[in-house]
């Protein structure tokens, strides 16, 4: 058999925009900071001994880092220590929250999905891909579909070969 196949990328030629979502995760050292360290005994707020620790910070440790601050232990912290905190590590961190390591990515996420441009997706087929090898907070997939809805053409989720159809307009 002498015939000639031509290998075709039937994919590339369907105009089918890939997108993956991990491209959006912000780049960057995570680190969190747990309050009970602040505390006298882990339980009580001092705000001489307070002032005293936040002001002993090391700020070169969290140059160009996202940051979330945290309280593991069964202490009440009055809002102004999240204050002092944050006055002090926000000239040299790239974002600081209150809450946990997944409300950090949420937030960042959040921010990216709001603030890329997504107008080279207009009128466009988009498949946004099914698996990451990075964490992806299910919100920004959410987000995403907000965005994407009233300019795609349509919207698939999951890989070319097999994909689950979402939206067409």
């Amino acid at each position: 058999m002498s015939e000639e196949f031509e290998i075709r990328n039937k994919v590339a030629e369907s105009g089918l925009i890939n997108f993956d979502l991990a491209t959006l995760v912000p780049k960057g050292t995570r680190k969190g900071i747990d309050l009970k360290d602040f505390l006298f005994m882990e339980m009580i707020l001092k705000e001489k001994d307070f002032r005293e620790k936040v002001a002993a910070i090391n700020t070169e440790e969290y140059e160009d880092t996202y940051i979330y601050i945290y309280n593991s232990a069964d202490a009440i912290v009055p809002l102004w220590a999240y204050f002092v905190l944050t006055a002090k590590l926000t000239s040299v961190a790239k974002k600081i929250v209150f809450g946990s390591r997944e409300d950090l990515e949420v937030i960042l996420m959040h921010n990216a999905v709001q603030t890329y441009d997504f107008e080279e997706m207009r009128g466009k087929r988009v498949l946004v891909k099914g698996c990451s090898d990075k964490e992806i907070p299910e919100n920004a997939y959410i987000e995403l579909v907000e965005q994407l809805q009233p300019l795609v053409k349509s919207l698939m989720f999951g890989e070319a070969c097999s994909n689950v159809p979402i939206l067409k307009n």
